[in-house]
């Protein structure tokens, strides 16, 4: 699913649970800029998926048409395929990782980030003979994920760790430039990089 029929889904999403949202609301819960905003409503609008319906002066109502409704659901449907996909070819890339951390006599592995791919990545280091000593996650610092408690990064060089891997792929750039801030040897760091539909495993000391 590419990142346009994505958004696409959200913004269906959104006006079907509330008719009501602003565009600076829309914005907020995509976490994209409220000009984007303006032109997904507009594509939506211009292709009769959403209706807009003035209602005051300075008050608008976005109503999901019948055809927007099919299109919601078929996104739907493209989403959940493209989850599954992404799981799997997760999961086999990161199998491979592990055992090649393990490979090397490393046991300890850390996790940057509580995004979409950490519990995907857990069950993998479980299922390697693999210890999960730490997760660490700025946003979530001080919460729990699977009973470890969640760090923040500057925790991040104190911890006894063989590599790290950074559990988000929306986030992947951020968190590797973070890791390397905080002097962790490129060599330990374990990012997925997607490029279209594709997830490859960037490999140590590998350039991007």
């Amino acid at each position: 699913m590419n990142p346009d029929a994505y958004r696409e889904l959200k913004v269906l999403e959104e006006l079907s649970h509330n008719a009501d949202h602003t565009q600076r609301h829309l914005a907020k819960q995509l976490g994209v800029a409220l000009g984007l905003t303006n032109l997904m409503i507009k594509r939506l609008v211009r292709k009769g998926y959403v209706k807009i319906v003035n209602l005051q002066r300075n008050r608008i109502r976005y109503l999901v048409t019948p055809q927007g409704i099919a299109e919601k659901t078929r996104l739907t449907y493209e989403y959940l395929e493209y989850s599954l996909y992404l799981y799997r070819r997760v999961r086999e890339v990161l199998q491979q990782r592990m055992r090649e951390v393990g490979e090397r006599g490393g046991k300890d592995i850390v996790l940057f980030g509580v995004g979409e791919l950490a519990e995907v990545a857990y069950l993998t280091i479980r299922g390697q003979g693999l210890n999960l000593v730490g997760v660490v996650d700025d946003r979530v610092a001080g919460t729990t994920f699977l009973g470890l408690a969640v760090s923040p990064s500057e925790a991040l060089p104190a911890l006894q760790f063989d590599a790290v891997i950074v559990s988000s792929l929306d986030n992947e750039l951020v968190g590797l430039n973070r890791l390397q801030e905080l002097g962790i040897d490129r060599a330990r760091i374990i990012v997925m990089e997607q490029r279209g539909s594709q997830i490859h495993p960037v490999l140590p000391g590998a350039s991007r």
